[in-house]
């Protein structure tokens, strides 16, 4: 195998979004890279077979996104991510795997290995031909990513021109703070989409039993995906977590997941509040969707509910951010540095809806001192 070197820091790109397709089938190497050469903002730069073929590639052409196939000769996505990343820490790489248990689990720890995100693929060329959603969802996780690849590098190269003494800060956006609630908060409910998984491991490695309310969260995953995203905050946290059932009452000190291809809410029934799982129409084009959660918290537990918004494509969550504030809850959202794409958080954030727009690193902490009523 030929060695792989680590790049130097490239200049913002411009222009269309530039991508590799890594897949061992011709057939859907082309039919992916047909779908995507649709959008007049994405050029698909190379197509290739397997892994070495594609570092050949990244040592001859620069590349915003990668859409890497896990199972391929000679070598495989897996064995190719982190070398991949190695040669160029900012690309953005989505992991195409099949719709499986298998399938699941390999994407969760190439999440953790530096992946981007993931798109759950048909298992067969004709699928593919006719899958209009996966179709949909690939163009659109490209260019979020793209974008945010391009922003992340543009910060880079305004960081490096600006003087070492006294040099000002980039002037950040249109955000506008509001004073967190003085009631503490009954339920926590967080919503997340492209890089989440990795940002609600961080969360819930640092938070672990300290916050004894229940915990609800959205994440924009499948079926099966997310059972196996409740196994790996469990782990992480120490917290009990698992997938939301129908009818379930909420318990103090467990992590709620909303199953994929239901919306999770909460719903009063007397005094008690319990889950209610629906197959509604998706909201904001996903099913589970942040909104409605939020919404129906808002409802149920008014000033004393907690929402945070981590990373993700798109503005859901921040309808729910405006009802949970609109009630007298509290919301905070994650930054555009350490987000993956600053869709969710950012649009909560410039909505005015939130007491806070923190690092990943630090939602955990501000959290535990909201909960002891150490902010104000």
């Amino acid at each position: 195998m030929a060695a792989v070197t680590t790049s130097v820091a490239r200049p913002a790109t411009t222009g269309r979004y530039r991508v590799m397709v890594v897949d061992d089938s011709t057939v859907i190497r082309g039919l992916i890279a047909r779908t995507l050469e649709g959008d007049p903002e994405i050029k698909v730069v190379a197509s290739v077979g397997n892994g070495q073929m594609a570092l050949d590639a990244l040592r001859r052409h620069e590349f915003d996104v990668v859409v890497l196939d896990i199972e391929m000769p000679v070598m495989d996505g897996m064995t190719a991510l982190p070398l991949l990343l190695k040669a160029d820490p900012q690309l953005k790489i989505i992991m195409a795997s099949t719709l499986t248990l298998r399938g699941a689990q390999i994407s969760m720890e190439a999440l953790a290995k530096g992946a981007a995100d993931y798109v759950p693929k048909p298992t067969s060329s004709s699928a593919l031909a006719t899958a209009h959603d996966f179709k949909r969802t690939l163009v659109e996780k490209v260019k979020a990513l793209g974008a945010a690849r391009h922003a992340a590098l543009a910060r880079r190269s305004e960081r490096s021109t600006m003087p070492r003494a006294g040099a000002p800060k980039p002037a950040a956006g249109p955000v506008q703070l509001r004073k967190p609630s003085l009631a503490r908060p009954d339920v926590m409910v967080i919503g997340s989409s492209t890089g989440g998984p990795q940002a609600l491991i961080k969360v819930f490695e640092k938070l672990k039993q300290s916050i004894r309310v229940p915990i609800l969260v959205t994440q924009h995953m499948p079926a099966t995906f997310t059972t196996i995203l409740a196994e790996h905050i469990q782990r992480a946290s120490g917290v009990e977590c698992r997938e939301g059932v129908d009818g379930e009452p909420l318990v103090v000190g467990r992590i709620y997941i909303a199953p994929g291809d239901f919306h999770m809410q909460v719903k009063l029934d007397g005094a008690r509040r319990k889950i209610a799982l629906d197959k509604s129409p998706p909201v904001n084009y996903c099913r589970p969707a942040v909104d409605p959660m939020l919404d129906s918290v808002a409802e149920s537990f008014g000033r004393n509910a907690l929402a945070v918004i981590l990373t993700g494509m798109g503005h859901d969550g921040r309808k729910g951010c405006e009802s949970i504030t609109a009630a007298g809850g509290t919301a905070i959202a994650q930054d555009e540095e350490t987000s993956v794409v600053w869709g969710m958080p950012g649009a909560a954030a410039k909505a005015g809806v939130c007491s806070a727009v923190l690092p990943i690193d630090d939602i955990a902490r501000w959290v535990m001192n909201f909960v002891k009523g150490r902010v104000q």
